[in-house]
């Protein structure tokens, strides 16, 4: 397009994409959602201790600044007027925990980061370690207050288990573990939110009269997640204060929770002076960038690890297969909720690096679907890349990575091949308990994330699935997702979400290319293979601190023929 054509666009519509290793700031044409402008800026970790991993918050605050600038900068070298963004919505890495002082303005302590070991290495993921040493003994000591230590207590009540993943156990470490946190909060100068909440504070005035809220995809173990209508009723009123009484965190600390599309106030920032009107976790907004609005659609993320979100509509369903029951989105105050149930893998992409980092079959990650595509096949050997434990839908901790079935011929090919098969077999698992759960099979599955650019992982999930796969053109469906319900939002009304109005998006389309009975047979023997990995470790600690076994851990099991 022309700079003199470019000119003459519509409304604008920006997004931060706020990530575990990364901030991004895009920028959208609402008519026809093309990505005009984005820029990057890489986010550092800390690590104080082994299994801890933290964040600057102001660090996450400046980057976000600066995104801004530079995408707006490239806006302007286009010609584009910058004043036409009349919105902007934030996704954020979910659960990840901030608390800060509202008389300065200044976090209390960095972001606890959830994370993943793998190896000798950190890998960052969109996930929590099974073993952190942080929040485990927290969880412990929360469980003995439960009768019969019952673990679906809070699942019945919230749609979540209590686990080290959930921002409330990280708040109730911090109360217990940090001084000047207590002090604040003696006080009545500290707050608590997500990284949507700091952001959305400082970006709206921060000390002098930042909004403090969250929407309602990001307050999960605080909010009740399986009711059907989230009005603050006597009900949850009541429910919250059993929730709160059982943490014991104070709720003057705990930000107002919203709609995830309505405006929640006036940001500036560089030139750009319009609402921020949307709030979304950053595994909900891939499923609007997915246009998944109808009861049934799913879809998954390939990152890190893995997410898989299907929506069920207006009614929550309580899974009976090792899913979370979650809130999808809620698109305006007086919008109906819409639920999902969501599975989590923990290792996805995290495999390749490990093949590359620890194992060096790699040189670059890229390169593993080469080495995949010329033996076309694992020879009978299965991978299990539980090395911190199994997710969804097994919550199995005690698990460890195995790799089975090894023969004299196995090579380095049969490995990568394994290893994107075992992402393949863990998809396979969540799809299978969502169509349990939900009692209608899936007739294909959206996918998106970095992974889906490899042709050989896409075919392989469709020949696992037995169903096809789908993947959009356009590779930034989180941050599609947040500009188009911050669009849409009541007072903006730039961007419709109603399905007759959406642009249409391309597709690369993945059909099965095996019959059904050998994805049966390869998926039986991968099942064979987890068994096999469980019961590896204890969540016993020794006296320096440390599992008794080792979190980087890998069994290999040697069937030599």
């Amino acid at each position: 397009m022309a700079a003199s054509d470019r000119m003459m666009l519509g409304p604008l519509v920006g997004s931060i994409d706020q990530g575990t290793s990364s901030t991004r700031f895009l920028v959208f044409n609402a008519k026809t959602s093309e990505l005009l402008s984005h820029h990057q800026v890489e986010i550092m970790q800390k690590f104080p201790k082994e299994g801890w991993v933290e964040q600057d918050p102001k660090e996450i605050l400046s980057s976000v600044h600066e995104c801004v600038e530079k995408t707006c900068e490239k806006l302007q070298q286009l010609n584009i007027d910058i004043t036409n963004i009349k919105a902007i919505g934030v996704s954020n890495q979910r659960e990840t925990t901030v608390v800060w002082d509202k008389t300065t303005g200044e976090p209390l302590y960095n972001a606890i980061v959830y994370i993943l070991l793998c190896g000798k290495s950190y890998l960052i993921s969109q996930l929590v370690l099974w073993l952190d040493l942080r929040t485990q003994a927290t969880v412990e000591r929360l469980l003995k207050k439960i009768p019969g230590k019952n673990k679906s207590f809070f699942k019945f009540r919230t749609g979540l288990p209590l686990s080290t993943y959930f921002s409330a156990v990280k708040l109730r470490w911090l109360l217990d573990n940090v001084e000047e946190i207590k002090q604040a909060v003696g006080d009545g100068r500290a707050m608590f939110g997500t990284i949507d909440s700091w952001l959305i504070w400082s970006l709206t005035g921060g000390k002098n009269g930042g909004v403090h809220c969250t929407d309602v995809t990001n307050a999960t173990q605080f909010f009740n997640n399986t009711l059907s209508d989230l009005a603050l009723t006597t009900y949850i009123y009541k429910l919250f204060c059993i929730v709160f009484r059982f943490f014991d965190i104070p709720m003057e600390i705990l930000p107002k929770v919203r709609s995830s599309s309505e405006i929640y106030g006036l940001m500036v920032c560089f030139l750009v002076l319009c609402e921020v009107n949307l709030c979304l976790g950053d595994q909900s907004a891939a499923l609007v960038g997915q246009m998944c609005f109808q009861d049934g659609q799913a879809k998954n993320t390939y990152g890190t690890g893995c997410f898989l979100l299907c929506n069920t509509g207006q009614k929550s369903v309580f899974s009976e297969h090792g899913l979370l029951t979650t809130i999808a989105y809620k698109l305006g105050r007086d919008k109906p909720v819409c639920y999902a149930l969501e599975g989590s893998v923990a290792i996805a992409g995290a495999v390749v690096r490990w093949l590359r980092d620890n194992l060096g079959i790699l040189k670059t990650s890229q390169e593993v679907e080469k080495l995949a595509a010329e033996v076309g096949t694992s020879y009978g050997c299965y991978f299990v890349p539980a090395f911190s434990g199994l997710y969804a839908p097994y919550w199995e901790p005690s698990a460890r990575g195995i790799i089975c079935g090894l023969t004299q011929f196995t090579n380095k090919n049969h490995i990568a091949f394994a290893a994107l098969e075992a992402v393949c077999f863990q998809t396979r698992e969540l799809l299978d308990a969502i169509n349990k759960d939900c009692g209608v099979p899936l007739n294909q599955l959206q996918v998106d994330g970095g992974m889906t650019n490899n042709k050989v992982l896409m075919q392989l999930q469709s020949d696992i699935l037995c169903i096809p796969v789908v993947k959009p053109s356009m590779p930034e469906t989180t941050a599609l997702g947040a500009a188009m319900a911050a669009g849409a939002a009541e007072g903006v009304g730039i961007w419709s979400l109603n399905p007759g109005d959406l642009t249409a998006v391309t597709c690369e389309r993945f059909e099965p290319q095996i019959n059904p009975e050998e994805s049966e047979f390869r998926f039986a023997r991968w099942k064979k293979a987890v068994m096999k990995s469980m019961d590896w470790v204890t969540s016993d600690i020794s006296s320096n601190g440390k599992p008794e076994i080792d979190a980087s851990q890998v069994l290999v099991i040697s069937l030599l023929t």
